[in-house]
């Protein structure tokens, strides 16, 4: 059984490679790139295993390990192409799965989710994809947790109104 922090973050990469790199696509929108950023994010957590705390969840810090590589990237490019800092623009695709007419509604709620902006994507996928709860999310996106709740409130709204289906969310109350 690993004791050292070293053997407990390697022991627990490989469990949640397929998570790290299903959010590095969402974020780059690209295979290639979010490959880049899984093997960074292995190389930085193992480089950092020290700093990992036993009592928090490695997936969770993987996360904002892998999000904070994605800002920085962004950031370097902006700068490169002379835009300077600027917000990541991030896509999130999914592949609905199971029934036809399921994949259908998802295919059609991920193209409007894909239209909205930035933050309000990434807050989307981690708390409605990742299932991270609110506090946990503000922890990898390093936004107070109102911010979280603001943000997931108006891509709600944004989303209701293209899709014709506004109304009171239950999940909301689940996650707080």
């Amino acid at each position: 059984m690993p004791s050292m922090p070293t053997d407990v973050v390697r022991a627990g990469l490989r469990d949640h490679l397929k998570r790290l790199w299903r959010y590095g696509l969402v974020l780059s929108h690209r295979r290639d790139v979010a490959d880049d950023l899984v093997q960074a994010t292995c190389v930085r957590a193992i480089e950092r295993a020290a700093q990992f705390q036993p009592e928090t969840r490695l997936d969770r810090w993987l996360f904002a390990i892998l999000h904070s590589i994605w800002l920085n990237e962004v950031r370097a490019r902006q700068i490169r192409q002379g835009a300077g800092f600027v917000d990541a623009a991030e896509v999130l695709s999914f592949d609905g799965a199971g029934q036809i007419e399921t994949g259908i509604m998802a295919a059609q709620v991920m193209r409007e989710v894909q239209n909205l902006p930035e933050a309000q994507r990434s807050t989307v996928f981690l708390v409605y994809v990742e299932g991270l709860a609110y506090r946990e999310a503000a922890d990898v996106l390093g936004v107070p947790i109102g911010t979280i709740m603001s943000r997931l409130a108006a891509a709600r709204e944004t989303l209701g109104r293209r899709t014709g289906t506004s109304g009171p969310s239950t999940v909301e109350i689940n996650r707080r």
